[in-house]
């Protein structure tokens, strides 16, 4: 095992929602009503998922989001302080606090529609929030928040020499050029397929790390693709559990990956100081994170701690 005592701050720019969970037999057919078997509140969103599945991993986190002045955003916030994740970037505004209306079928697959709120707020940075960024060693985003903030968070990470990593999830129109400004892109196999048109998650992997940019396009329970500058390093194989909530299973993998990355002095190497070693060593852990993390229900409520993976890789 590596030792995680040295490690670099990151500062996780991103949504942060109450998630209303429904869990059904399957999807309603339009105008149809059915029975439900459970419901439940759980806080979520993907930035403050993936903050908090790597502050689980031993990551020395900075939040950077907004959320409402209701129940909701103190419940958020209460999160945030409960998991040591730091909050001078999190702001409360005056519109509601961001939900997800995520659906849960009885096989574990799950649809979600987020209603933004105050995510649709953040727009710009402030100067602390910028600090918070210049002053990290990571930049970690998605696409919850409008583009307008992922734009002002990369040109400070590119400004200051901060790694970034971008989930572009859920899919939405980025600038010409934003992906391979990014160091790290982290789309699913589907996400993949619309930003590139190449079905195939090989294919889509080498034209996203073009140019020097590190990719890994996620395949659920077949692992992921990890490539970097054009060429597929290989495909890393998902570890087999038996699925009950797939709910954040991408986040837990980006968070612990984040995480384990940042656990140690970078490397010397590919890829913005990342050695091709240290990478799939990271996707490894990530790979175990997730999978403990599908076993359970719920978004943070189903994140793994540090000493659960580190159990399972003994």
């Amino acid at each position: 095992m590596n030792d995680f005592s040295s490690t670099h701050r990151i500062a996780v720019l991103g949504s942060a929602n109450m998630d209303l969970v429904v869990r059904q037999p399957r999807l309603p057919k339009p105008g149809e009503t059915i029975f439900g078997s459970g419901f439940s509140t759980v806080p979520g969103g993907k930035g403050l998922n993936q903050a908090v599945a790597a502050a689980r991993q031993g990551g020395d986190i900075e939040f950077i989001g907004a959320i409402g002045a209701d129940a909701c955003g103190r419940d958020l916030r209460d999160l945030v302080a409960d998991e040591g994740i730091g909050a001078a970037g999190l702001a409360e505004v005056s519109a509601p606090t961001g939900t997800a209306h995520i659906s849960v079928v009885d096989s574990g697959e799950n649809s979600i529609v987020v209603v933004s709120g105050a995510n649709a707020t953040v727009t710009t940075l402030t100067p602390n929030q910028e600090n918070l960024i210049r002053t990290a060693e990571f930049l970690v985003m998605q696409c919850e928040l409008p583009v307008q903030a992922l734009l002002a968070g990369i040109e400070v990470a590119r400004a200051h020499g901060v790694f970034t990593v971008l989930t572009p999830a859920p899919v939405v129109s980025l600038p010409e050029g934003f992906l391979a400004s990014v160091d790290l892109v982290v789309p699913n196999q589907l996400e993949a397929a619309e930003f590139t048109g190449e079905r195939d998650p090989v294919r889509a992997a080498e034209v996203l790390s073009t140019g020097g940019t590190w990719a890994i396009v996620t395949l659920g329970a077949e692992g992921c693709v990890v490539a970097y500058d054009g060429t597929v390093l290989g495909l890393a194989p998902a570890r087999p559990v038996a699925a009950v909530d797939t709910t954040a299973a991408g986040d837990t993998f980006v968070g612990a990956l984040v995480a384990r990355l940042a656990s140690a002095d970078l490397v010397a190497g590919v890829g913005r100081g990342i050695s091709e070693k240290r990478m799939i060593d990271a996707v490894r852990w990530a790979t175990v994170a997730s999978s403990i993390s599908v076993t359970r229900h719920g978004a943070t409520s189903s994140m793994p701690s540090l000493e659960e993976v580190a159990a399972i890789l003994a």
